[in-house]
């Protein structure tokens, strides 16, 4: 595993301090969470052009599979 620090005031640290929770996984969790998301949204965009670029294309899928079946 790496590791990844960050600094946070330090009233915030003595309140984190005073909560009973595990720190390391709960960002852990969320960087996780937050990197499927933006995966998401790449992968949408990505699509998106995509389909920009063959819009207007026709295409037959039937025609296509027909033919091929008729050439063996």
């Amino acid at each position: 595993m790496e590791v990844v620090s960050i600094r946070v005031p330090k009233d915030l640290k003595e309140d984190m301090n005073r909560l009973d929770l595990d720190w390391a996984d709960y960002l852990r969790q969320a960087i996780e969470e937050r990197v499927k998301v933006e995966k998401r949204k790449q992968a949408c965009r990505i699509m998106d052009e995509l389909r920009e670029k063959t819009k207007g294309v026709k295409f037959d899928s039937v025609k296509v599979i027909r033919d091929a079946r008729n050439s063996r």
